[in-house]
């Protein structure tokens, strides 16, 4: 999943024209001879757009008469969840395949929006070719499949070999700990004052990428190991300690001026600085980034530089204090879901397999440096060599860790956003930022949805 989010406001006044326009359960024609589909494309993200129009022509070529009808949305992430919310909230507007990030799948599901594929699945028998994690990340509650994988990602530390060594940090670099990395940080600041090095995203505007790429890799290499939810009560966690000891982190990272200053980290479009700018000039020494980092800098990307496989290196995040396992990764992905409203469930799920075919799958999976999901696609020597850092992010899988597959964990989520953004511009302390995390999600789930740390 890429999270490159950045949340936007948006005027209530502008709202009814984020509706996806044109787009209608098997609309536009005849009864039951198109198929619409909405997906994400900006400037940095055109693999899907590519894959989709590949999909609708292997498509269209096997199912004469049909019509697909592809709807890409250019917007941020946060901006293309809103549009998408808007239109499957109506049938006269939703369409009949969507792009869907694993986080809302449950509370679309929930929501009654996503098409149960049960016994779709159950005909088809590439199924069995995609991983337990893949499987599973389109599932509901109910044990039921709502959306099909398309692929999945890891965090782990990008670091710059040039900066690092000029620090007389040798590389290949893996810290053990916290303290390594302030260690580092500490030496990188001394050698090249105007380096950044160290950065962690924090605060509201990089939204969800502030947690995943940042907040949560602290949260779950903690001691307690408590993270967010406890799966066996089913409730969230409050009175952490590790969550304490996460923003404490932060704070000491950006008070030492180890990160980007606060106003930089506030700006959604920090991440643009981090990939096309500062990497490729030698002015960050390190960031935690997905696994589909390589997309960016790669021919074709947003930010292309040809160097990045000699000049750049890849850690594991340490846990806390270098326990076991010894590392922390965070993953997430997008998905491919069908409408409860479509007229033509059985044409969207056909479309749905096509584009996630084994040669499908193998193309995106390269040219949008995804983890491949289907296991023989991730045999394939294509897929191996297809970046010198292939190996290393998907070795961080046997340490990852899901977000909680809950509808309350987009609220959530926004609180701890706000957690780590009163922390690094002073607003709060660890600990009272950490007391108002723990009063918010009282608010939201109340008092029995909750288990103290």
């Amino acid at each position: 999943m890429k999270v490159r989010t950045a949340v936007t406001s948006i005027a209530a006044a502008a709202v009814a024209a984020l509706v996806l326009g044109g787009c209608s359960a098997g609309g536009g024609q005849e009864q039951g001879d198109t198929v619409t589909v909405v997906y994400s494309k900006t400037e940095s993200f055109t693999a899907l757009d590519t894959l989709m129009k590949t999909a609708k022509k292997e498509f269209e070529a096997s199912h004469k008469g049909i019509t697909v009808k592809l709807e890409p949305i250019t917007a941020t992430d946060d901006d293309y969840k809103t549009r998408l919310q808007l239109s499957l909230a109506s049938p006269d507007t939703a369409p009949d395949v969507f792009y869907e990030d694993t986080f809302t799948v449950r509370s679309d599901i929930e929501a009654g929006y996503l098409l149960k594929l049960d016994d779709k699945l159950a005909e088809w028998d590439d199924w069995k070719l995609f991983d337990e994690a893949g499987r599973t990340a389109g599932q509901g509650e109910d044990g039921s499949t709502y959306a099909l994988p398309l692929g999945t990602d890891t965090r782990v530390i990008w670091y710059n070999k040039d900066v690092l060594k000029k620090a007389g940090i040798t590389t290949p670099w893996q810290p053990e700990s916290w303290d390594d990395i302030l260690a580092a940080a500490a030496e990188i600041k001394k050698s090249q004052p105007d380096v950044v090095p160290f950065n962690m995203y924090a605060g509201t505007g990089t939204a969800e990428g502030t947690v995943m790429q940042s907040f949560y890799e602290l949260l779950y290499g903690t001691g307690d190991g408590k993270g967010l939810y406890d799966d066996d009560s089913g409730k969230w966690v409050v009175g952490s300690q590790g969550f304490v000891d996460s923003l404490s982190f932060l704070e000491k990272l950006y008070d030492e001026g180890y990160a980007v200053s606060p106003d930089k980290a506030l700006d959604p479009n920090v991440w643009q600085a981090v990939f096309g700018e500062w990497f490729p000039k030698d002015e960050l020494g390190a960031t935690v980034e997905g696994s589909y980092t390589p997309s960016f800098w790669a021919e074709g990307g947003q930010f292309v530089w040809p160097e990045y496989t000699d000049k750049m290196g890849v850690a594991l995040f340490p846990t806390q204090d270098g326990q076991e396992p010894g590392g922390v990764s965070m993953s997430g992905g997008w998905t491919l879901a069908a409408s409860a409203q479509t007229d033509v469930p059985d044409l969207a799920f056909e479309f749905m397999t096509t584009v996630v075919n084994k040669e499908n799958a193998l193309w995106y999976a390269v040219n949008n440096a995804q983890i491949a999901v289907r296991t023989d696609v991730a045999k394939e020597p294509e897929y191996l060599e297809s970046n010198p850092f292939v190996g290393a992010v998907t070795d961080a899988v046997a340490v990852t860790h899901f977000r909680p597959a809950n509808s309350d964990y987009p609220q959530i989520s926004v609180a701890a956003q706000k957690a780590t953004e009163a922390v690094i511009t002073g607003q709060q302390s660890p600990a009272e930022a950490a007391a108002a995390y723990d009063d918010a999600v009282r608010k939201i789930v109340g008092d029995d949805g909750v288990v103290t740390g």
